[in-house]
């Protein structure tokens, strides 16, 4: 049993007041209110690392069934109340510590928003003092953790938070949040480009919503909702115990994205080519232009990123064919409830001597093949299909209906050149031809069985030492 998360975004309006966007005060209340909060993060991580202790600190905990007593680091839950104690102004404690006194500082902050910044800040500085001690136990000398920044999308509490969907006027839709003028906390109401696909994902009843997240940024804001739903699924070593097992195997590639093959009894009874539909080519375009602009302007200096819009258009080309990649593998694994999706287990591809412009091109088709594997794992998990990675050594090399060693080669006309790339396998044992990537594909299935090249191998003895 696990949990799969997804984030659900809401876009507001900031487009023409005229055509019903939000005004530009109210634009600027946002920046304001994303910089007070700044600010008060800023405050909270320098209290929490002035008291290290405090942050692993540990408590004796009762258990409410049992009631045994056990010992275990102080909640975050207690140590945000402690940190309330200490740094706010109360009737009951109207003297907090004057060198950390919020109250002063912040006289008018909500307490939500004071709670989501001291909930953030308390997992900042526990992952820093962890880092931290890491790297000074290690003795290195380089490699120092640095502090983290107090910039972060502020969560929504409740109190400062309220959303009004209108199902028959999407006009008439907006959010409502608590900001700051500059001068004062107002409640504003924001028009949202609400839509179904939205209103579709929210009420889905297995999905639990958590607290929003307001993410501000240059010409655009979101307010992305975290949803999270509890998985069962078994164990990769339970399935295989399964004689009935489907396996859905992927071979990531350039030109053909991925190839998707069925396997069940040991028989493929489902193939799925995936296409790039002209994306290398296009990326490669992208690529030609950044080079010579690079060229062009001679170094680059330090701190300064080139071609921001090109870069952040070939991002978002990439992003966009991974959910798409990822979604076509996913619904072909929803066709065999139980199934086992597999990947090959890739970690460092580096380009060969090449181009610029073809090894910056070849960087995006690699990086590409992760965000397709990670992204298919994710959706797959949340249909309830567990993946696994395998050993991919050889899958492009041997023969997936015998076994033995091939070669790969290209044909043209009645002339065949075999070269590493090209995009026919053959068999030199027993004949066998096929697609080099759907060759690989069928082989990832062996790599998880253990079959032929893939089979567990025994260690050799160890040899005994003479004398």
């Amino acid at each position: 049993m696990g949990k799969a998360e997804r984030t659900t975004k809401l876009l507001l309006d900031l487009g023409d007041p005229q055509a019903g966007g939000a005004n530009v005060g109210k634009r600027e209340y946002l920046a304001s209110t994303t910089r007070i909060l700044n600010d008060a993060r800023a405050f909270y991580l320098e209290f929490f690392l002035a008291h290290p202790h405090k942050l692993f600190e540990r408590v004796q905990l009762i258990d409410k069934k049992t009631g045994e007593v056990r010992e275990a680091t102080i909640s975050a839950d207690k140590l945000l109340t402690w940190a309330e104690y200490q740094t706010v102004s109360t009737r009951d404690h109207p003297h907090p510590d004057p060198d950390w006194n919020f109250s002063i500082r912040f006289p008018d902050l909500p307490w939500e928003y004071r709670r989501s910044v001291i909930k953030d800040c308390i997992g900042k500085a526990r992952a820093y003092s962890t880092a931290h001690a890491s790297w000074k136990e290690s003795g290195k000398k380089r490699s120092k953790p640095g502090k983290p920044t107090p910039t972060n999308h502020p969560t929504l509490y409740t109190g400062v938070f309220s959303l009004q969907l209108d199902q028959v006027d999407l006009h008439q839709s907006f959010v409502k949040l608590r900001v700051s003028t500059g001068t004062e906390w107002v409640w504003a109401n924001y028009p949202v480009q609400e839509n179904r696909y939205f209103e579709a994902r929210m009420n889905e009843q297995e999905w639990n919503t958590l607290a929003p997240k307001l993410v501000v940024r240059g010409k655009r804001v979101e307010i992305h909702f975290p949803q999270e739903k509890t998985i069962v699924a078994k164990k990769i070593v339970e399935s295989k115990r399964d004689p009935d097992l489907v396996t859905v195997a992927v071979d990531l590639n350039v030109k053909h994205l991925a190839v998707v093959t069925v396997r069940q009894y040991g028989t493929i009874i489902e193939t799925v080519f995936v296409s790039d539909q002209g994306l290398d080519q296009h990326r490669y375009r992208h690529m030609k232009r950044i080079a010579k602009k690079q060229w062009q302007s001679g170094k680059a200096v330090k701190g300064e990123r080139s071609n921001q819009q090109i870069w952040g258009h070939v991002k978002r080309m990439n992003d966009t064919v991974a959910h798409q990649v990822a979604a076509r593998i996913v619904s072909i694994c929803e066709k065999y409830p139980g199934c086992v999706l597999l990947f090959e287990r890739l970690r460092k591809m580096k380009p060969g001597k090449m181009s610029k412009s073809r090894r910056l091109n070849r960087k995006q088709a690699n990086q590409l093949k992760g965000k397709i594997r990670d992204y298919s794992q994710d959706k797959a998990y949340a249909v309830g299909v567990v993946s696994c990675e395998v050993n991919a050594h050889g899958t492009s090399q041997f023969c997936s209906r015998c076994g033995a060693k091939g070669e790969r080669f290209s044909r043209s006309g009645t002339t065949c050149t075999v070269w590493r790339g090209g995009k026919l396998f053959r068999c030199l044992v027993c004949g066998y031809e096929a697609q080099a990537d759907f060759n690989a594909s069928v082989n990832v299935h062996h790599s998880f069985w253990k079959e032929w090249h893939w089979h567990p191998r025994t260690k050799p003895p160890q040899k005994k030492s003479s004398g």
